[in-house]
């Protein structure tokens, strides 16, 4: 097992900027996910936060991403 250190980064969320910690591998796992819909990070991420704030707007952006990159890994999506 290969550990790292969460790294934060800045996306734009429907014009707003906002900070987002992630692991490495998630941060690679996005990139993949984001190229297999033909959108950018951004865009990706702005739908997810979309759809978590309609279901549940106390989970954050963070866990948000790491779920749906999880179910993604399992569909073989990223």
């Amino acid at each position: 097992m290969s550990l790292a250190r969460p790294e934060k980064r800045s996306l734009t969320l429907q014009g707003h900027r906002t900070s987002v910690t992630l692991e490495p591998p998630f941060w690679d796992a996005l990139r993949r996910l984001a190229a297999h819909h033909g959108v950018s990070i951004n865009a990706l991420a702005a739908k997810i936060d979309a759809e978590r704030a309609r279901i549940d707007p106390e989970v954050t952006l963070a866990s948000a991403l790491r779920v749906t990159l999880l179910s993604a890994a399992r569909e073989g999506r990223c």
